[in-house]
């Protein structure tokens, strides 16, 4: 299983249904930005405990409008070149010191990077989540030499310590984020490899223990059964066992493409049935999505191409991997990009609203009855 790698640009977010819940509490619409502006900034992070294991950390997060007002615009960065930039996300402004927020850790694909899904980053932000995603050194694009094994066990403890840093800088009166960080409201979201790695946040994986701060997770496209995707890989880490999932207590959203010809959906529905003491589980199912469907493929690929970079000049650039991808996800044959983005942000958003921040009013969004408005989705939950 080779996921796509880089990904980066703004999405273009499209509006969805009217929004009451079951007790006629107005949410706001989870596909669309939020009530916050969205604030970016990149740290290094250094485990002591680990070798001084070396992890590069995005960070997105709310910010106050005022002081957007004041800051410029982001410009991301593609493995180290100057990409797109954000028509949402702003550099460097203080976070919202309207309330503390919960906190989001991302986990990119197998040899991806922590820019993957930057349109997902910045709507969470702007709803009011701090979220940080970690380049896992050794499993990254530009660090890609770590063996499956040797990945998988660096992933969780990769989570727990970019969890560990967020919450001390919430503690550190001399940090921008003193005072800000919602301590006991933590969740983990995921792409293949990175939804692997969400599941193991709570089940254990690859020999390291769960971490009991989790509170929910969205595994995105997460291989369960290895024999269920188009890598072949001789590896116990390779999936979860019925006993590891039975291990999982807390919500979970488990969510992928019906075309995905990399992890295959019977994925999900295996995880579905075999995850029973859970509190609640949803299933997710984008009709016509593949793979590379949930990250920025689409924004990347039209980037070079508006700068001048034409396809057969990918290679050049070493992103001749991304040639297959954008075709198959970007083409006119494919299902429509902006409407995979906006069911992504859709569930996400209203996943971790309801089951994250406890605001019952995303509860009419999370229903098979809604999921049958969406022709392109089908939903089931227990």
């Amino acid at each position: 299983m080779r996921v796509l790698l880089i990904v980066l640009g703004s999405l273009v977010l499209l509006a969805c249904e009217g929004d009451s819940s079951p007790g006629n509490s107005a949410v706001d619409a989870p596909s669309e930005l939020g009530e916050f502006a969205v604030g970016h900034s990149t740290f290094t992070a250094v485990d002591a405990a680990r070798g001084d294991r070396s992890l590069l950390i995005d960070l997105w997060y709310p910010v106050d409008e005022e002081d957007a007002a004041d800051a410029a615009p982001r410009q991301y960065t593609l493995s180290g070149i100057p990409g797109p930039v954000s028509e949402v996300a702003f550099a460097d402004p203080p976070v919202s010191s309207a309330k503390k927020h919960p906190l989001l850790v991302f986990s990119h694909g197998y040899g991806g990077i922590s820019t993957q899904s930057i349109g997902l980053m910045e709507i969470l932000a702007s709803h009011g989540f701090i979220v940080a995603s970690p380049e896992h050194t050794g499993n990254a694009q530009q660090s890609a030499t770590d063996s499956f094994d040797e990945a998988a066990a660096n992933r969780v403890p990769d989570v727990s310590f970019v969890v560990d840093t967020v919450l001390a800088a919430g503690q550190d009166p001399e940090a921008p984020f003193f005072g800000r960080v919602e301590e006991e409201r933590i969740g983990v979201v995921g792409h293949s490899f990175g939804g692997m790695t969400a599941i193991g946040t709570t089940t254990g994986w690859a020999g390291a223990a769960a971490d009991p701060r989790v509170d929910a997770i969205l595994p995105v496209s997460a291989v369960i059964v290895p024999e269920l995707q188009s890598d072949e890989r001789n590896s116990p880490n390779a999936g979860f066992t019925s006993e590891q999932l039975e291990r999982i207590t807390v919500p979970v959203m488990l969510m992928g493409g019906t075309r995905d010809v990399d992890v295959f959906i019977e994925n999900n529905e295996i995880a579905y049935e075999q995850i029973v003491n859970a509190s609640h589980v949803y299933r997710v199912d984008i009709i016509g999505a593949n793979h590379t469907h949930f990250a920025n493929v689409c924004q990347i690929g039209d980037f070079l191409i508006e700068s001048g970079v034409d396809k057969e000049s990918w290679p050049i650039l070493g992103a001749e991997d991304l040639i297959e991808p954008y075709d198959a996800t970007c083409g006119p044959e494919a299902f429509p990009i902006d409407e995979a983005n906006r069911l992504q942000n859709l569930y996400t958003v209203a996943f971790f609203k309801r089951h994250l921040v406890g605001e019952l009013g995303y509860d009419a969004f999370l229903t098979e009855e809604f999921a049958n408005t969406e022709p392109a989705v089908e939903l089931v939950r227990k």
